[in-house]
Formats: C-alpha cells, sequence, structure tokens
C-alpha cells in the first residue's frame, strides 16, 4: 500500500504455529536455525505453500460437502422420538511434539454423509452433529488429516444434547523439513555515535534518522525532495547549498526521501522509491563550506519501511542500521525477493543487483512456521559508511507481517506478530546483538504498540504490549486495542525461539486505552501511558488517566488529567506529558521521584502541537540532572486535527522553561511565511517534484552549542532568552526559488 493514501488497511494475515520442539543439546545458548542452501530455502517455502493449499483445499471440501463422502457408509438415524437435540463434538489436534496444529480437516460420517471442520490456530474444533443425523448406533467415524502429517481416525461416542470430547495426536510425515542450527554472528555494529545531535532520540549514543542535523558550523535539512545547508557560525544565518536529494538526472517520480543521517563528511538521504520497488540510500559529500555535493545512489529490494512514529535508520559506531520488510510469497522458490543492493546509473535503469543476504543468514525460528501463502522477510541491514564504496550485509528473520523495530545500545530487537483483526496473536522477537553475537528469540504474546514500547535494561528485556496490536508499520500503531501488560524477561531467557516467555514474566496492567492515539514511554525504571488523539480530531470528551509504575512491580498510580495524553516525554529524572482538551494545548510535569504525581503545568490557549513525530519535542537540561532546562515543540491554532502536520506548516515553536517545580512560558519563535503550507499556498511554489508530503514533519526546536533554533518549513530562526523571554535575533529563508505558474 503506498503511504500517500492514508488508510488503515490491514495486511494479510500472517501467523506463527504454537511451539514446535525446542532445539536440544548444546550448552551454550541455542541460536536460531538458518537455511544451509538456497535449495533448503526452496524446500522450506514450498512447503508453507503446500501446507497453505492443504488448508484451502480443506475448507473448500467443507463448503461443497452436502453429499455423502466416498467413505461413509450409508447408515440408520436414531428414531424421530429419541432424537431431541444436536450432538457438539470438540476438542484439540496437536503435532508430534504435543503442540497445537492448525488447520487440520477434522471429518466425521453422520447419517446422510459427512461434517466437518478445520482447526484454528490453537488447534480446536468443533462439530455439531444435528439430531436427524445422529447414527442410531450413538458413534460416529472422525478422521483427521493434514498436509505433512500422518492422518488418522477412530470412533467415538455421541449422544443427543450431550457434548463429547475427542482430542488427536498427528505423526509427521516425510514432508516436515528439519531443523538447522547455524554458529555465524550478524556484524559487529558496536559503538557511540559522534558528534553534536539536535535529534530527541530514544537511545543514547544511538542516532535516529531525522530531516535535520548538524555538520560543524552547519545545519543540514531534508525537506519535500531537497537537501539544504545553513550556516551558524559567526552569529550568522545564510543560505549555503541545496541540492535534489536523489542523483542528478533520475526521475524521482513514486519516490518519498524520509530520513537523514550525518557520519564525518558524508550526508545519507533514505527514501522509498514505489517505482524501483525498494528502498532508496542517497549518499553525498559535505565539506568545511558548507557545500553538498552527491556522491551515489543504492537501491535495495524491499516493501515500504513507513511508520506513523518509527524510523528506519539508526547510525551506531559508524554503521548504518536500518530496517526493511518483504512480503514473499510462500510458494515462490525463485528467491527473487531476497534482499540485494544495486548502485544506480545512468543507463537504462537495468542496474544489476548483488546479493547481500545469503541463505545462512536467513533465521527461522526452533518451532514451525504457520501454513501460510504469505511470509513477511523481516531484515536487518548494515552499511559501512567509511569505505568510498558503501558495502552492506543483512540478517533476515521470516515470520508474519506485523512488526516493531528497536535499537537499545547493545542490540536490535525486531518483534513480529499476526493480524489483529480477531486473529491469533502468536508473536516471536528477535534479538541481533550489536557486538556480533549470533541472533536469538524468544516466543511471546500480543505485540508492543510502536518503539517506544521497548527498553532494554540491567539485564532485562521490558515490553509492554497490548492483545489486539500488529506492530507499528505504516499506521497500525494507530489502531492498537486490547488489554495491556509489561513483559520483562531476562537476556538469557533468549534462544532457539523454540520457547515462549513464562506466564510470569508478563505482568497485567490497568487501562483499556481505547481510541485512536496510545502512547507510551520508559523513564527511568517507571513505565508510563495513556490515550489521546494525535492524529485525529481532538476528544473532548475529558476524564483522562495516565497510568505510571516502576518496571519491577508495585502499584500502578493512575493520575487524573485535564487533557489527553498524545505524547511523553523523558525531563531529567521526571517526564512531561502533552495533549489537548479539544482546544488548549498542555504540559503536565510528572515527578517520579515516589509516587507519581504532578509537579508542574502549563497550558497553551488555543494551540495544539504542530508536530506528532517523536523528533518534533526536544528538552535541553541545563544542570547535572536535567532538573531544571528548556523545552521546544511546534505549535498550530487549536482544535485542528493531527494529521495536518503532513500539509501545513507549524506556526510557531514554543519555548517552555522547566524550574524544577514550575514552567515557565519563555515565548515563541514564529513563522512568517505566507500560508501554512502546500493546501494554503505556503509550499506550491517551491517545484517540488518528489516527497511533496511531510510525513516526517518539518518543524523543529533545536539547541546547537547554548544557542536556540527554531526549524519552521523552509525558514529557521534564532532567538536569545533575555529578562525571562525568547526574542527573535535572525531568520532566514532557505526556501527554492518560486516556480512562476504558467498562464491559462
Amino acid at each position: 500500500m503506498e503511504r500517500r493514501t492514508v488508510r488503515l488497511l490491514g495486511l494479510a494475515a500472517l501467523l506463527l504455529s504454537p511451539p514446535a520442539h525446542a532445539q536440544a543439546g548444546a550448552a551454550r545458548q541455542p541460536t536460531l536455525a538458518a537455511f544451509g542452501s538456497r535449495a533448503e530455502l526452496s524446500a522450506y517455502m514450498a512447503a508453507l505453500a503446500r501446507q497453505a493449499d492443504s488448508i484451502e483445499n480443506a475448507r473448500r471440501q467443507l463448503a461443497a460437502s452436502a453429499g455423502p463422502g466416498p467413505a461413509c457408509p450409508a447408515q440408520a438415524a436414531l428414531p424421530a422420538d429419541s432424537a431431541h437435540a444436536s450432538a457438539v463434538l470438540r476438542g484439540t489436534v496437536t503435532g508430534p511434539d504435543g503442540a497445537p496444529m492448525e488447520g487440520a480437516l477434522v471429518r466425521t460420517c453422520a447419517v446422510g454423509g459427512s461434517i466437518g471442520a478445520v482447526t484454528a490456530a490453537d488447534g480446536t474444533y468443533q462439530l455439531v452433529i444435528p439430531s436427524a443425523r445422529i447414527p442410531a448406533t450413538r458413534r460416529v467415524r472422525v478422521t483427521v488429516s493434514r498436509i505433512g502429517s500422518t492422518g488418522t481416525t477412530r470412533e467415538v461416542a455421541v449422544a443427543p444434547g450431550d457434548t463429547a470430547q475427542a482430542g488427536f495426536a498427528l505423526e509427521s510425515s516425510a514432508l516436515a523439513l528439519q531443523s538447522v542450527v547455524v554458529t555465524g554472528a550478524s556484524t559487529a555494529l558496536a559503538g557511540r555515535a559522534a558528534g553534536v545531535s539536535v535529534t530527541n532520540v530514544q537511545t543514547a549514543g544511538v542516532d535516529e534518522g531525522g530531516i535535520v542535523k548538524v555538520h560543524g558550523q552547519y545545519l543540514v535539512m531534508l525537506r519535500r525532495g531537497r537537501l539544504f545547508t545553513v550556516a551558524i557560525g559567526d552569529r550568522r544565518l545564510r543560505p549555503v547549498s541545496a541540492v535534489d536529494a536523489f542523483a542528478p538526472g533520475m526521475d524521482p517520480g513514486g519516490a518519498w526521501y524520509d530520513e537523514m543521517l550525518i557520519h564525518g563528511d558524508r550526508v545519507v538521504v533514505i527514501g522509498y522509491s514505489y517505482r524501483s520497488r525498494g528502498t532508496e540510500i542517497n549518499l553525498f559529500d559535505i565539506d568545511r563550506a558548507g557545500r553538498l555535493r552527491y556522491n551515489s545512489t543504492y537501491h535495495l529490494r524491499s516493501n515500504d519501511y513507513y511508520s506513523s512514529r518509527n524510523y528506519a535508520s539508526r547510525l551506531a559506531g559508524g554503521k548504518l542500521i536500518f530496517y526493511t520488510p518483504s512480503m514473499v510469497p510462500a510458494g515462490d522458490t525463485t528467491g527473487a525477493w531476497i534482499p540485494a543492493l544495486s548502485r544506480w546509473s545512468r543507463g537504462d535503469g537495468r542496474d544489476e543487483f548483488t546479493p547481500i543476504l545469503p541463505p545462512a543468514r536467513i533465521y527461522r525460528p526452533g518451532r514451525a512456521l504457520g501454513p501460510t501463502r504469505w511470509l513477511t522477510l523481516h531484515t536487518v541491514t548494515s552499511c559501512d559508511l567509511e569505505s568510498p564504496e558503501m558495502r552492506c550485509t543483512a540478517t533476515a528473520v521470516l515470520g508474519p507481517s506485523g512488526r516493531v523495530f528497536y535499537v537499545s545500545g547493545g542490540s536490535v530487537y525486531v518483534w513480529v506478530t499476526g493480524g489483529w483483526r480477531g486473529e491469533s496473536q502468536a508473536s516471536m522477537v528477535y534479538r541481533l546483538p550489536l557486538d556480533g553475537a549470533a541472533p536469538t528469540a524468544l516466543g511471546v504474546s500480543g505485540s508492543p504498540v510502536d518503539q517506544f514500547s521497548f527498553l532494554e535494561d540491567d539485564g532485562y528485556l521490558n515490553v509492554l504490549v497490548r492483545s489486539r496490536a500488529a506492530g507499528d508499520g505504516m499506521w497500525r500503531a494507530e489502531r492498537a486495542r486490547g488489554d495491556v501488560a509489561l513483559l520483562r524477561v531476562p537476556l538469557g531467557r533468549f534462544g532457539n525461539g523454540g520457547a515462549d516467555a513464562p506466564d510470569s514474566a508478563y505482568r497485567d496492567l490497568p487501562g483499556n486505552v481505547e481510541g485512536y492515539a496510545f502512547a507510551n514511554r520508559f523513564v527511568g525504571r517507571h513505565l508510563l501511558y495513556g490515550g489521546g488523539s494525535r492524529w485525529g480530531r481532538p476528544d473532548r470528551s475529558g476524564g483522562w488517566t495516565l497510568y505510571a509504575t516502576t518496571i519491577t512491580g508495585g502499584p500502578v498510580a493512575e493520575v487524573k488529567l485535564p487533557h489527553g495524553v498524545d505524547r511523553i516525554e523523558v525531563m531529567g529524572p521526571g517526564a512531561v506529558v502533552v495533549g489537548t482538551d479539544g482546544l488548549d494545548l498542555h504540559f503536565t510535569g510528572i515527578s517520579l521521584g515516589g509516587e507519581p504525581r504532578v509537579q508542574q503545568r502549563y497550558v497553551s490557549r488555543n494551540a495544539s502541537q504542530g508536530e506528532l513525530r517523536s523528533h518534533g519535542f526536544y528538552y535541553q537540561p541545563e544542570d547535572e540532572e536535567g532538573r531544571r532546562g528548556m523545552i521546544g515543540l511546534p505549535i498550530r491554532a487549536g482544535g485542528r486535527p493531527g494529521y495536518e502536520h503532513l500539509y501545513n506548516e507549524s506556526a510557531s515553536v514554543l519555548f517552555l522553561r522547566n524550574y524544577g517545580n514550575g514552567f515557565r512560558a519563555l515565548g515563541e519563535l514564529e513563522s512568517h511565511a505566507e500560508g501554512g503550507g502546500e493546501d494554503e499556498g505556503g509550499d506550491a511554489t517551491d517545484g517540488c517534484v518528489a516527497s511533496c508530503v511531510d510525513w516526517y514533519g518539518n518543524s523543529r526546536p533545536l539547541f546547537v552549542d547554548g544557542r536556540v533554533f527554531a526549524l519552521l518549513g523552509y525558514e529557521l530562526v534564532e532567538g536569545q532568552v533575555m529578562a525571562g523571554r525568547i526574542r527573535e535575533l535572525r531568520r532566514v529563508s532557505f526556501a527554492p526559488r518560486p516556480v512562476q505558474a504558467a498562464a491559462r
């Protein structure tokens, strides 16, 4: 689905079957199973496709089973006066390891023909035998079959009005694939991101792709398909360079240029091209004078990585790390979907792709993947930016489509899960350590809402999950529903994926938060969560609650708020919660030193957030512990739906000072641009040819070397706090030269 169509469409349900066998034997921590060859990978995919076809055929047989089946002999029915009610036959079908088996066909011979059902994801089935079809013998023959398993048949006693239980265990046939354990390690990605950061990152030392970065005395901005640099040295603001964010001579139609990172003198722009059907990576060089020069372009085969909340790219230790998904037809054994990298050239467009993902780096858990016609290949790619020619390696896992991608200080995590429309939530979380150790996994339940649902801390993985969620791909994070729980599991529990996190690792939490938004954040060793409006129109119903607890247990505090919970941010040792009451924008500081409580408050009248992305907020500490500092957040007129940030620039950036026990407004740095966006004429004359919707925002508060800036669309404004107020010092527009409309 292209992101230009803002619709919440669920992808095909791709489920993991319940646990099979755990890998045995080794004294060391077991790792994931990988494929030894392309032939083994092809055979595995073909087997999944045959299993999916078997299930579909079973359902078709049920739909067509109106007459007597060929194996069902004629039978006499019970006397009419003895048959008063239907009989029910139910049970569970399991595999050779005792795990429930989905997709088995259960059929019984009744009077007048067979009655059948297909087992659900938990292996259960239920057959209802009408009274007129119960045999006079009060016994029915039940046959259970499933591709890849040997069938079984036995007789079961039934009676009118009663419920009979019958479980069945199937043995594996020669079709079943054997697991393979490999010890290959993922590429080492350890290290800290260097340089000054103006990005509100989740993990210290791990930079995230954004729309503005710092290079020496220059700000580098990515907007609407172009890169810009502005000099900020010598207390001046001066536009320096502007180039397209794509290759000279390239047709950027159908491409979105979303995220930017800087390493040394290398600027990296990451986007997605629907025309090339892959992730596009554009490299630029920046010199000491802030001038940009195009270097090269690469394409990586993948589906769109877009998330309404998450970022696809990270930078750690000089390595570019990014996540990409690829939908795979289970019956496709060609391998054309395996990620490969191509360097773009000005030719006929037939650039040669070089595979970067051998079968030995494609992993699956130590349990059977459920039969399905579609899988998703979740790929984490690491690229070396030090060498003149960008070189990449990849590690991937097979699983369902729902995903959340998170990078801690020590590992890359990918949590995969099935659909959320009443379907099974069989899930798996994969761990790829940054120190080069082999990948591991753990069976889990439910799904995190977004990357902020994660915290790796002190040898544990903590994850807030919801029972009806399917990751953060596209706009799925906005549709999370259901019960809330906190998973806290030691990293030592991770293995080959054959085992599940124990029930004791989950802690049920209050607050079945409904609505179009769910915000959650770990602040130190506290977890905070609640509901608001975000992308939708502001909620004016009132009665909002912020929930707070520690990750190690204890009571859950319910802090009543006069506004929704649209944003939760770290503010020193505490937190700040931002949300609207439908008209005004509220900032509420939360003290976490003891029992969670409201510490600070501020209300911006007739205002709403101008940015929903986490990068739209910044807190600049002014003491060692961060108890005092300055907040910056873009705002616009109140009562407007959150999605307008895609098309309209923010009116201003609001700055607040946190005094530890209260907030004080410092004022705003305002936009002077005419119109607020493309639909109002503000950007309609900039000649935009690609990426003309601000999916990643357009406004930011910036704190650089003790100076304060506001990025507002194509304007950069510098301010200074004087006598308790922020005053504008200077501003500059770096907008492209206006394009004149052609006369009619």
